[in-house]
């Protein structure tokens, strides 16, 4: 279960005492954003925020509000293609961050023959692979250790819309995060949801009247602020215009 320790501000040492206790000690401890490994062994906040533990997971990762999205390593995002060159599809994930690479071959079953055609403006669920600071952060559509697509891959209809990072990083964190919007609505309507940490969602409701619906409830609950009552309002007056 992932708790908040204690806050933090850039430069601070983060001490072996609030690292996450692994279930399983062999797995390798995951730095998310907001902290930075110095060798050999300190680790450090680059950010301001609240240290986030997920012991199951044995990572660690600093809470925060921020208007611009950083990549890091594992985040799931919402990619737009630009343009594809001989291996690579070229895609941004926000207007602020530099071009990404996606490989042709990051495809579930892709081959050069099979891969997928993506023009211009194409949507893609992602991961981040890697987030260097001195070469193209690299994405990729399947799970490394499996091959497979876990979810992942071109994103075709549906809308778009845009939610605070915070928003973004509370729909990721599943019943943790305290969003029960979209459990409400599943309940009497179906639809597909993409969340990307990189603050866009992806919806798709069957109709635009749907999907719009689903859309604006998320950035209400997201714009207003609402907790579990304010949102079942929110579900109420969508479920009623349908």
């Amino acid at each position: 279960m992932a708790s908040t320790t204690q806050v933090l501000l850039p430069g601070d040492t983060i001490p072996t005492s609030a690292l996450p206790t692994p279930n399983n000690p062999k797995k390798p401890l995951t730095l998310g954003p907001g902290l930075r490994h110095i060798p050999p062994s300190t680790i450090v906040a680059s950010i301001a925020g609240s240290l986030s533990t997920d012991n199951k997971k044995n990572a660690a990762w600093v809470e925060y509000n921020s208007g611009r999205y950083t990549p890091s390593a594992n985040d799931l995002v919402i990619a737009t293609i630009l343009t594809s060159t001989a291996d690579t599809f070229n895609c941004t994930l926000t207007p602020h961050t530099p071009t990404t690479s996606l490989p042709h071959l990051s495809f579930e079953n892709a081959t050069r023959k099979t891969r997928p055609q993506l023009p211009p403006h194409s949507l893609v669920y992602a991961r981040i692979v890697s987030a260097p600071r001195d070469s193209p952060v690299e994405l990729t559509c399947v799970d490394p250790s499996t091959g497979k697509s876990e979810g992942l891959g071109p994103l075709k209809g549906g809308m778009l819309f845009p939610v605070s990072l915070g928003m973004a990083r509370r729909l990721l964190a599943g019943k943790k995060g305290g969003v029960m919007v979209l459990e409400g609505l599943a309940e009497k309507m179906g639809f597909e949801v993409a969340v990307g940490r990189n603050g866009v969602v992806w919806v798709d409701g069957g109709s635009v009247k749907n999907t719009l619906g689903i859309g604006r409830a998320l950035q209400e609950v997201d714009r207003e602020g609402l907790g579990e009552r304010g949102q079942r309002k929110v579900v109420e007056r969508v479920l009623r215009g349908l």
